[in-house]
């Protein structure tokens, strides 16, 4: 299944140099990277970034991550998918702009 990262530019252009990232600051604080479905991203986007236009929007396969991978209960209860190690830039499936428009961040056509 296709899980999605909000990265801010900066931490992307960090974790490309390094070739691997334990995530932003809000994941160091929780202990895990936060990832959200292609049908929670959007929420996710309006609620965490929703005054930043410099985001990049990164595609992991969660099959790959292995079981360090778990499905959380979190906004709603819905379960969202938290990584519980780092995360390596061999593990990127692809990465594409997550520009801020006049009503929201757009999103690569044809995910949502």
């Amino acid at each position: 299944m296709l899980i999605l990262k909000i990265f801010r530019r900066s931490e992307w252009n960090q974790f490309r140099t390094t070739g691997e990232t334990a995530g932003a600051p809000v994941d160091l604080q929780d202990g895990f990277i936060h990832f959200s479905t292609p049908t929670q991203v959007v929420e996710t986007a309006a609620r965490h970034f929703a005054n930043e236009s410099d985001l990049v929007l990164v595609a992991f396969d969660s099959d790959q991550l292995g079981d360090e991978l778990k499905w959380e209960a979190s906004r709603g209860r819905a379960l969202f998918p938290h990584l519980y190690r780092s995360l390596h830039l061999s593990e990127v499936i692809w990465d594409k702009s997550l520009p801020l428009g006049a009503t929201g961040h757009i999103f690569p056509e044809g995910l949502l």
